[in-house]
C-alpha cells in the first residue's frame, strides 16, 4: 500500500455509483490522474466541498489496488470558470507532469493558446483542417482539429474556443 500527499488542482467530478464519485485531479509532480471518493455524497461528507472542479487542495491518497482518496484540504479558489477546469481535464493525458501548465495555473493565467502549444497543439503554426485558413476560433478535442469561424459553426462536439 503506497501513501501519496500531493497539492492538487480539482478538474472534474463524476458520481460512481450510488454513494461514491471519481474525481479527477493535475498534480505538479504526478501530472493529471483519477481517483475515487468514498461516500462524498452523502450530506454528511467532509470531503465533498473540497474537490469542488477549481479548487487547490491539499490531497492525501491511497494506492491498494487503484487510488483513493482519503483526505483533502482546500487551500484556494482558481479564478476560472469550472468549464474550463472540465475541459482541461479532457485534453491533460494521465501521469503525465506538465510543469509549465502546473505553473500557469498556479499563477492565474487560464491562457488555452499557451496551454494547446505545451501539449503539443500549437495553435501559432496551425490552420484551419478544413479550409486552411489561419484565423483560428476552435480547438475541437475528438478530432484534435484546429477550425476558423466559418468552419466551427458545421463541428459537432466538444471544443475550446481560442
Amino acid at each position: 500500500m503506497n501513501e501519496y500527499v500531493s497539492e492538487a488542482i480539482v478538474l472534474a467530478k463524476e458520481p460512481q455509483g450510488e454513494l461514491d464519485e471519481r474525481v479527477s485531479v493535475f498534480t505538479k509532480h504526478l501530472g493529471k490522474f483519477t481517483a475515487k471518493v468514498k461516500s462524498s455524497r452523502r450530506i454528511t461528507s467532509k470531503l465533498s466541498p473540497h474537490l469542488e472542479p477549481g479548487n487547490r487542495i491539499r490531497i492525501r491518497l491511497v494506492e491498494k489496488s487503484s487510488l483513493q482518496v482519503v483526505d483533502a484540504l482546500k487551500s484556494a479558489r482558481l479564478s476560472a470558470p469550472p468549464h474550463f477546469f472540465y475541459l482541461l481535464s479532457r485534453i491533460l493525458p494521465e501521469g503525465e507532469p506538465e510543469l509549465r501548465i502546473w505553473d500557469a495555473l498556479s499563477d492565474g493565467h487560464y491562457d488555452w493558446k499557451t496551454i494547446l502549444a505545451v501539449l503539443g497543439w500549437d495553435p501559432e503554426a496551425a490552420s484551419c483542417e478544413r479550409c486552411a485558413k489561419t484565423g483560428l476560433a476552435s480547438f475541437h478535442i475528438m478530432s484534435q482539429n484546429f477550425f476558423c469561424r466559418n468552419c466551427d459553426s458545421n463541428v459537432r462536439g466538444e471544443r475550446i474556443y481560442i
